[in-house]
């Protein structure tokens, strides 16, 4: 990596923003590269935009919880000084109005409107319901392989349907609108995304979501739109009609896209390593392990965007200057070596003794769909694994197209072999 020399002579190099490649790719050479140089490491954003991104586990842990770091918006320095244009791939993730970027009071308010509805009990309760749907698209991948020569592409026909079936039965979403949501959302968080077709995929995103809100406002029924749009504080203040929109986007968003790729990458770690597949069939370990593991050794997200820090601040010995859009790198932290030791980059589920992954978040804004991530994660798991056992992924890893963006952490398209030929 090229470096910059300092303002005076006798100070450290600066190093040369490492440039975010919008296209996105595997996250992990690039992001141990990083860390071998520090734990915080400047970037450059598309559009040029200066940014940070905190990839050590103990300063990520930190950061994320640091009193002196906001989500809002209005700390965003190149936003409010009006470089960030319209089209910018990432503009959503910073001006969404919703719980995403709020702070204090009001984020705590948001998000005590939704979270009774993802307690552990609440949850669990729905695990019946996510077997049923995992059953039943288990058949479907069956008949998929069976009419392409024994394979089929597990991201489209399971990982993918089974959490987008499950968050839209939780808020009421017609059937119908499944696809079109996961087509504009699959835009809207790419980084690659055009500047017009993002405006476009945006927009469209949000009228799609105000059609579904109007349609629960004028014939509510059991679900959680209903329930967000009849939902008041203490001092009887309703969602507005932003809040409203944003909290649909970023729990239908959330709610489908980072469980899909858990499933994803959970499915190639297993395949790689059948060892660690055999200690869990075998009774040595579960399917939660597996889920655990895979959430620290290959994150779902990779660059979490944004937060900024309301002061000039310290994080593991780089100060990051006031009103700078900082991403967390969740990838990078899973494979710490500071914190998950020297093996740290190997996939190993009787993993003991090191700190928790940080890859559903830490702090206030801790992961709300956690739990029933980690539940359909591991129902998925078990229901895969218990009907094809000597299920495989069909082509070469490095042959496998890597997501779209720099966000999410996957691959477009798993082909698998349900049984051995």
């Amino acid at each position: 990596m090229a470096v910059r020399p300092g303002p005076a002579e006798g100070r450290d190099p600066v190093p040369e923003p490492y440039r975010l490649d919008p296209a996105g790719g595997c996250p992990h050479a690039a992001g141990a590269r990083l860390l071998a140089r520090g734990a915080v490491a400047p970037v450059e954003l598309p559009g040029g935009i200066e940014g940070m991104a905190v990839l050590g586990h103990d300063a990520l842990r930190d950061f994320l919880a640091h009193p002196d770091v906001a989500k809002d918006p209005r700390h965003f320095t190149a936003l409010a000084e009006g470089r960030i244009p319209e089209g910018w791939p990432l503009r959503t993730f910073a001006t969404v109005p919703g719980m995403i970027t709020a702070d204090g009071a009001d984020h705590r308010r948001l998000r005590a409107l939704v979270g009774s509805a993802f307690t552990a009990r609440r949850v669990e309760a729905l695990r019946p319901r996510v077997e049923a749907v995992a059953a039943e698209l288990l058949d479907g991948l069956a008949g998929a392989a069976a009419r392409d020569g024994g394979v089929a592409d597990l991201r489209r026909h399971y990982a993918l349907p089974l959490p987008l079936r499950v968050i839209c039965e939780l808020f009421g979403v017609d059937p119908a609108h499944q696809e079109p949501l996961h087509r504009l959302s699959s835009l809207v968080v790419a980084t690659d995304t055009p500047p017009e077709r993002a405006v476009a995929a945006n927009r469209d995103l949000l009228a799609l979501l105000a059609a579904i809100a109007a349609a629960k406002a004028s014939a509510p029924g059991d679900d959680l739109t209903s329930a967000l749009l009849a939902a008041h504080d203490e001092d009887g203040d309703r969602l507005t009609r932003p809040e409203l929109i944003g909290t649909l986007l970023l729990m239908i968003v959330a709610g489908h896209e980072t469980t899909l790729n858990l499933v994803t990458n959970a499915v190639r770690a297993l395949c790689a390593h059948r060892d660690q597949l055999a200690l869990v069939t075998g009774g040595r370990a579960t399917w939660a392990d597996a889920v655990e593991e895979t959430l620290r050794w290959d994150s779902p997200v990779a660059y979490f965007p944004f937060r900024y820090p309301t002061r000039d601040l310290a994080v593991g010995g780089t100060v990051i200057p006031r009103g700078t859009p900082v991403l967390a790198g969740y990838a990078a932290a899973g494979r710490d070596g500071a914190a998950h030791g020297p093996d740290a980059d190997r996939f190993d589920l009787t993993r003991t003794g090191g700190p928790r992954h940080l890859s559903l978040g830490h702090g206030p804004h801790y992961c709300l769909g956690a739990p029933l991530a980690r539940m359909e994660a591991a129902v998925a798991l078990e229901a895969l694994f218990t009907r094809f056992p000597e299920l495989d992924v069909a082509v070469p890893e490095p042959r496998l197209a890597r997501h779209a963006g720099f966000v999410g952490n996957s691959v477009r398209a798993l082909p698998v072999r349900l049984a051995t030929a």
